[in-house]
């Protein structure tokens, strides 16, 4: 990132971080991923409501969308990491293999960089580790 580019971020945070003590001093410090731990995949009901018919019209079933979703997530440099794991773990809900995931994330190198790749990478193994355990559908 640029230097300029930096510090109007900062300022981005900042203004932010105010607005949310002005309406709540308890949301000053609020971590989402403290609620990504809570709730690790939306709820089928959520999903319905937000993605049902509205986005999921035919000509692409479930896993493709996913996977096109994080492609999308990947090119913008993985910078949105609980959302990134989110539908990581969706895709594979949706059938899609830790290795379908990965050469995704790797196709999408070439448009993203590099550093967005590994990145992207990094935040999909961390998924396949935690779910290894776990039984897949």
């Amino acid at each position: 990132m640029t230097d300029p580019f930096t510090k109007m971020f900062q300022q981005m945070l900042s203004q932010g971080q105010e607005m949310a003590r002005t309406f709540n001093p308890a949301l000053e410090h609020f971590d989402l991923r403290a609620v990504e731990k809570m709730f690790p995949t939306m709820p089928a009901d959520m999903l319905e409501m937000w993605f049902g018919k509205t986005f999921n019209r035919g000509g692409l079933d479930a896993r493709t969308r996913l996977l096109v979703t994080i492609a999308a997530m990947t090119v913008q440099g993985a910078l949105a990491e609980p959302q990134l794991r989110m539908t990581i773990r969706h895709a594979m809900e949706a059938g899609a293999t830790p290795r379908e995931i990965a050469e995704v994330i790797y196709q999408m190198g070439m448009f993203g960089g590099l550093p967005a790749m590994q990145k992207a990478l990094e935040i999909a193994q961390g998924v396949f580790t935690e779910t290894e355990g776990k039984a897949q559908p």
